[in-house]
């Protein structure tokens, strides 16, 4: 599939969802290369485009599909129609939206939550499981999905983008324990602060945010040795202990003085 680089062999064939988008556009130049083939997929069909060109310029054999993974059973279908027709040797699920509470309410909107729900958390763990059974049955595969350190925290203002998150952990890590016996490797990523368009949106601080094309290469690396969980950086591996150990008073304050400003 890959080499310990994380560089891909000669025939591999890569899916990466959310390829219009900044980290999966990253995730998807890294890979081109001649002798590789691309399905990328992603919701903005325009973006998409572009990032197919730039892969086939580099060598890759790209193909697209303009699909919202929030319709579930649509992704399912075309996860497993796809490798049907030209089985996958990995999978970086990498679809996502974040989103935080709106300025001067209690509590996040009840449908937003409903629709990270089905992005962030069903519709990338009913792909992976529905994709691992086809990886277990020819004996080998990778999947990767694309978490957050933020699943590490009991965030108030965003409680549905770090829950969907947390929930995405404990299945990559339950699926990962599943099918290793049948050579397939399952990689969580949880990474920080990322330099995307969609990431620049949010507002408060920053602290050290990552470029995709670096995130992108330790994500491939990660990938290629089977690591069960990538965390980036390791500043926020510290910080998921430190969530762990404090007193939950400590914690509580802690968690609750992250909260961005309120707009004047």
């Amino acid at each position: 599939m890959n080499s310990p680089t994380g560089l891909p062999r000669a025939s591999a064939h890569i899916l990466i969802t959310g390829a219009s988008g900044g980290l999966g556009g990253a995730l998807a130049r890294y890979y081109a290369r001649p002798g590789v083939r691309l399905s990328l997929w992603g919701r903005d069909e325009a973006r998409l485009l572009r990032i197919a060109e730039v892969c086939r310029a580099a060598g890759a054999a790209t193909a697209i599909r303009s699909l919202d993974i929030a319709d579930i059973k649509a992704a399912i279908a075309a996860i497993a129609a796809d490798d049907a027709a030209d089985p996958f040797d990995l999978a970086i699920l990498a679809s996502g939206r974040g989103d935080i509470r709106a300025v001067g309410d209690a509590v996040e909107d009840a449908p937003l939550i409903a629709t990270l729900g089905a992005v962030n958390f069903t519709a990338p763990a009913a792909m992976a499981a529905a994709l691992a059974e086809r990886m277990a049955i020819r004996g080998g595969g990778g999947i990767v999905l694309i978490g957050s350190a933020a699943a590490f925290h009991a965030l108030p203002f965003a409680a549905a983008y770090s829950g969907t998150k947390a929930g995405l952990a404990r299945f990559a890590d339950a699926l990962r324990l599943g099918v290793r016996a049948h050579g397939v490797t399952v990689t969580l990523v949880s990474p920080g602060f990322i330099d995307t368009p969609t990431g620049r949106q949010t507002p408060g601080p920053k602290p050290l945010i990552m470029q995709p094309e670096a995130v992108a290469a330790r994500i491939a690396a990660a990938a290629a040795r089977g690591k069960p969980h990538l965390i980036l950086p390791w500043p926020f591996a510290v910080l998921r202990l430190a969530d762990r150990l404090l007193p939950r008073v400590l914690r509580d304050r802690l968690l609750l003085s992250l909260a961005p400003p309120e707009a004047p």
